[in-house]
């Protein structure tokens, strides 16, 4: 990537896992108004379902998710009994007893929890809803808080994805931020899995961490490979301290300079293309039969909260504290405070704090912009026409776009757009054209790459 490329479009954008994003939710959205849009749901509307489980062993310190580190498993419990209750509440506000056709728990670490627990967590939800029998059930793994009984136990309820959190695997990095975890700890928990019958699974790698080098996280992919995941996520280490404090123990002088992440990006994602891997949209990497890989060559291919996946529900439920959800009529985020979460539930309350209606522009922009993250281009008539608009109204953004288009990140011929393979790190900047509420400079979003 050409350094100047670089430094002109490296912004502060979302990811766009929703459209309009998190920043951008307000109060105004609640409890009530969410129970309204539960009940106005089809009853006959596939749903997905995700646990938000916001605790760890241990902190790491690169970590920008919601959780909080306890070495006593008495506020685990706690917790999930809330969780059991928002589920009940979330269920009574339905129209009826509803599908689901994926279900994924995440955090924090849901590896964190007794097998006994995960099992009774699973239970409920089995209670509450019907879990499709070919439904997608993922779980994040910790491979340092994992059990070969957990795993077991994930086998038992059903369990066909593991997504397992790697990182790094050079030592000097993995010290500076935090996160301890031996290859052959790793390769030991991926043989229970496979033992277990559980084929389908992921890893995240991390590039821009502290000391990492073109050539260390090249040497992670090479390891990585070795244990033919179906699916590598690599995701660039966003740095804000001001959001998340622990971060502050990030030694930011060994963080590599704008060009190096590039430099880190690039070589990585090479090294994955020469293990056979085929990139998908922005971040992710899949064997060839990966069903990721099919969907994205027919089209099908979406984005959510959870990334890139496979799952079409036009409705996702957020369980848990900071719990996210998408419904037709909007989005919503619970309580993201763990006590004020279980004081709302146990008080008969959905736990909603904010949100944002979506209005028919709101869906035309939420799917171009989905289909630039997803399949690199899009036809602005074709998705225009199918919501009723025109594209001729995207004449200001076609305009705005002619810089990306002069240097190469993105092709225009008419009214479709194809962003360039030298693009594909930039597709979040494309994607930025179209976004009515973003202020490119908000140091609120990490940086394109």
């Amino acid at each position: 990537m050409r350094t100047d490329l670089i430094e002109r479009y490296d912004l502060r954008v979302p990811r766009y896992t929703s459209y309009p994003t998190a920043p951008h939710f307000g109060p105004a959205i609640d409890g009530q108004r969410y129970r309204a849009w539960l009940g106005a749901l089809d009853p006959v509307t596939p749903l997905s379902l995700y646990a938000h489980i916001p605790y760890c062993a241990q902190m790491c310190f690169f970590c920008g998710c919601h959780t909080k580190a306890t070495k006593k498993y008495a506020p685990v419990t706690d917790y999930l009994g809330a969780l059991a209750d928002e589920i009940g509440l979330v269920a009574e506000a339905l129209p009826a007893r509803m599908k689901a056709t994926h279900l994924h728990f995440g955090g924090g670490s849901p590896t964190v929890l007794t097998p006994r627990d995960f099992v009774r967590l699973t239970d409920r939800i089995g209670a509450m809803f019907d879990i499709a029998p070919n439904a997608e059930i993922a779980v994040e793994l910790d491979p340092r808080t994992t059990s070969r009984d957990f795993v077991a136990a994930m086998a038992g309820v059903g369990v066909t994805r593991a997504s397992i959190g790697v990182q790094d695997f050079n030592p000097q990095v993995q010290k500076a931020i935090g996160r301890i975890q031996s290859p052959q700890l790793t390769a030991r928990v991926i043989g229970w899995l496979l033992g277990y019958g559980i084929g389908a699974i992921n890893m995240d790698l991390v590039y821009g961490l502290p000391y990492q080098t073109v050539e260390s996280v090249t040497a992670t992919v090479d390891m990585a490979a070795e244990f033919r995941p179906s699916r590598i996520s690599l995701f660039g280490y966003a740095h804000v301290p001001w959001m998340k404090p622990h971060q502050r123990l990030i030694p930011e002088a060994a963080l590599p300079g704008l060009a190096e992440r590039w430099l880190q990006y690039e070589a990585a994602g090479e090294r994955l293309k020469s293990h056979g891997y085929v990139a998908v949209g922005l971040d992710h990497f899949a064997l060839p039969g990966d069903e990721i890989v099919t969907a994205q060559a027919r089209g099908a291919l979406h984005r959510n909260f959870q990334g890139y996946t496979t799952d079409a529900a036009p409705a996702l439920i957020g369980f848990g504290a900071s719990g996210i959800g998408a419904l037709p009529k909007g989005y919503v985020a619970n309580e993201i405070d763990i006590g004020r979460y279980k004081q709302a539930v146990r008080g008969g309350e959905l736990p909603v704090t904010r949100g944002v209606a979506i209005s028919p522009d709101d869906r035309l922009r939420r799917e171009i912009i989905e289909r630039l993250m997803c399949d690199m281009s899009v036809n602005l008539d074709a998705v225009a026409a199918l919501n009723g608009a025109s594209g001729d109204a995207f004449e200001p953004e076609l305009s705005a776009l002619s810089p990306l288009e002069a240097d190469g990140i993105v092709r225009r011929e008419g009214h479709r757009l194809a962003v360039t393979e030298e693009g594909r790190p930039l597709v979040r900047a494309v994607c930025a054209v179209f976004d009515r509420y973003l202020d490119a400079g908000e140091a609120r979003h990490s940086k394109a790459v």
